[in-house]
């Protein structure tokens, strides 16, 4: 072979070993790579429930954010608290935008734990104060300061990815939404039946002051022993993950050419280095990022107008439920979701891909938010008894529904469900894709960061959005789509819209880019 022949080769091969340095070789795929690795729950369990606060937390106010602003006496009319409503939920992510880059890069440098162990202690102080709130004001300052300490969900998917395989890798990362789900259904019922309850159990809490003061506190105080749980566990259990390699002593000038070669072939020779903003946003991770975001901003503007629907009197285009319906339509409906999470995801991930299940997440995402707005006219036949809350009171009372109430329920726990349904497959494969991009495990942090910063910021743009659209519909009498659907139906056009961006992403982004490697030439140099 000559000389220039062996040059080339060994630069091919160079190449390779740098990007496989994780490899410990590159010829040989083992036949264990195909059996999947049985999940670490001894690690694993220590980060769910250090993840497990942060749902909780995040959606326990949606039955009652409504009450809440109502109660602060901020809004000038009834029409107008949508608005303020999602000015309240929205300032937590424009405060997390602002810092959730800095976490995740932060947990590159000095390691995960720590940064875990900061966001743990500031959910608890922030949602204490939220919990105590007495006007707009202070809730606002409490809620941002949320968002300000907020980075661990970016940080634990990198926790996820340095812990896991190519064969375990989908089944771990579907449990970061599962978390998600199981804590939006806690939270979500914590907030529904606690808020307020010298009024909803006065025979046990009518005579406490301090609940007739801060009629909000008992269901912050139940999330908040979650986040001490979460903070314990992290503190005596969680381990550290994040691999600092040790500097490498580079070739000296008067090395041989061949020695050279000869290093930069062993694995592991080079340090792995962190990737540049812009060597990291490549066409594929921007398509990525971009149908990311429009995504977001349809789910976020759902999640704010569901609550807000559920609460507006059926005369202006919502449900007429009161925090505890809002609360049980919102757990009742995610009961699907262990199923959903840890048996059917993963086995439609490892048949189809990632992407193909993120397109069909969103297929369902949009009938959901195209028939849900039509309850409300079953919902107005129903005005008194659903104002009235009669079957929602006690459990005993529900099987004295009548015939229209059963099929409200039905229908909307229906829909629900494929909502729910919608956001496993959506949610769950773009995890997986934003740590399938990093090109090395050295940038998981960044792309997960970067994913929460899109994220966040949908999460000010969608409830504002959606607050300001409700209430300006509600306020004229327009046609259909402008009336009270429209928000519903803005939703369903952005998920379209996102939707049709994923058929310019190619099927490469299944495969995990920082554990793959290339087989090198088996020829001798």
């Amino acid at each position: 072979m000559s000389q220039a022949a062996r040059t080339i080769e060994s630069e091919d091969i160079q190449e390779d070993s740098a990007d496989c340095l994780s490899c410990a070789s590159s010829n040989n795929i083992s036949s264990e790579q195909t059996k999947e690795t049985p999940l670490p729950w001894d690690k694993l369990s220590v980060l769910l429930a250090v993840r497990l606060s942060e749902p909780i937390n995040a959606t326990m106010i949606l039955p009652f954010v409504y009450q809440m602003v109502a109660d602060f006496k901020v809004a000038k009319s009834p029409k107008d608290i949508a608005f303020y409503a999602s000015l309240l939920f929205a300032s937590f992510s424009v405060c997390q935008t602002m810092t959730v880059m800095y976490w995740g890069r932060l947990s590159d440098r000095i390691g995960r734990r720590p940064v875990l162990m900061i966001g743990l202690t500031g959910y608890l102080v922030s949602f204490l104060m939220f919990g105590v709130s007495r006007s707009f004001a202070w809730a606002l300052t409490a809620r941002c300061l949320n968002g300000l300490l907020a980075g661990n969900v970016a940080v634990i998917k990198s926790v996820f990815a340095e812990i896991s395989d190519d064969t375990n890798r989908a089944r771990m990362m579907a449990l970061l939404p599962l978390m998600w789900n199981i804590g939006s259904v806690g939270g979500a019922a914590i907030g529904g039946l606690f808020a307020d309850p010298v009024h909803q159990y006065p025979n046990i809490f009518g005579d406490v002051k301090i609940f007739q003061v801060f009629p909000y506190l008992l269901p912050c105080l139940i999330g908040c022993s979650i986040t001490v749980f979460g903070l314990a566990m992290g503190i005596f259990k969680l381990e550290e993950t994040l691999v600092r390699e040790p500097p490498v002593r580079k070739p000296t000038v008067s090395s041989s050419s061949l020695a050279t070669e000869a290093t930069a072939l062993l694995p592991g020779a080079e340090t792995i280095k962190q990737h540049t903003v812009w060597d990291l946003l490549t066409p594929t991770v921007i398509r990525v990022m971009s149908t990311n975001v429009v995504m977001c901003l349809a789910v976020a503007m759902c999640d704010q107008a569901y609550p807000i629907f559920a609460a507006s009197d059926p005369s202006d285009g919502g449900l007429g439920f009161a925090s505890r319906g809002i609360g049980i339509s919102m757990a009742i409906s995610s009961v699907a979701v262990l199923y959903l999470q840890l048996v059917a995801y993963p086995r439609l991930e490892r048949k189809h891909g990632a992407l193909w299940c993120y397109r069909k997440g969103q297929i369902m995402l949009i009938p959901f938010c195209l028939a849900l707005p039509f309850l409300s006219m079953l919902a107005s036949r129903l005005e008194a008894s659903i104002n009235s809350q009669v079957v929602l009171s006690m459990p005993s009372t529900w099987m004295n529904m009548t015939a229209d109430e059963l099929v409200l329920w039905v229908l909307l726990i229906a829909l629900l469900l494929a909502r729910t349904t919608g956001m496993v497959l959506a949610f769950t494969s773009i995890n997986l894709l934003t740590v399938n991009l990093a090109p090395s495990k050295s940038d998981l942090g960044f792309m997960n960061g970067a994913q929460q910063l899109a994220m966040s910021a949908t999460r000010i743009i969608g409830p504002v959005l959606a607050g300001s659209v409700w209430s300006w519909s509600i306020k004229h009498t327009f046609l259909y789509p402008f009336n009270s659907h429209m928000v519903w139906v803005l939703c369903a056009v952005l998920t379209g819209l996102s939707l049709q961006l994923t058929y310019k992403i190619p099927d490469s982004v299944n495969t995990f880019a920082a554990g793959s490697c290339k087989p090198q030439s088996t020829e001798q140099v």
